[in-house]
């Protein structure tokens, strides 16, 4: 099955969280944050959207750090995805 965006909207697959602190300590599962930064997997057309005119500057493999709590989370053949708008896109990590 694919998914493929619609309008302004982008798929993301959330990158692993870290598994270690920077003192060297292993966090158990229960311990990790939820990860900010992902990698674009689909990117929506554009297009007009609540009547303005959406330029979508994002493109597949684009790593980037969204919104914490945006979005809508799917689960396709066992992966998770976040759905979500561009706009809740706060960056893309270079």
């Amino acid at each position: 099955m694919t998914i493929k965006p619609l309008a302004d909207r982008v798929l993301i697959k959330l990158l692993e969280a870290e598994e270690k602190t920077a003192s060297g300590i292993i966090l158990p599962d229960a311990a990790k944050e939820k990860p900010q930064v992902a990698e674009v997997v689909a990117v929506g057309p554009g297009g007009m959207v609540d009547g303005n005119e959406v330029v979508m500057t994002l493109k597949v493999g684009d790593k980037v750090i969204a919104s914490k709590y945006a979005g809508t989370e799917v689960k396709v053949e066992g992966e998770e995805f976040t759905l979500l708008r561009q706009n809740d896109i706060l960056a893309i990590v270079e």
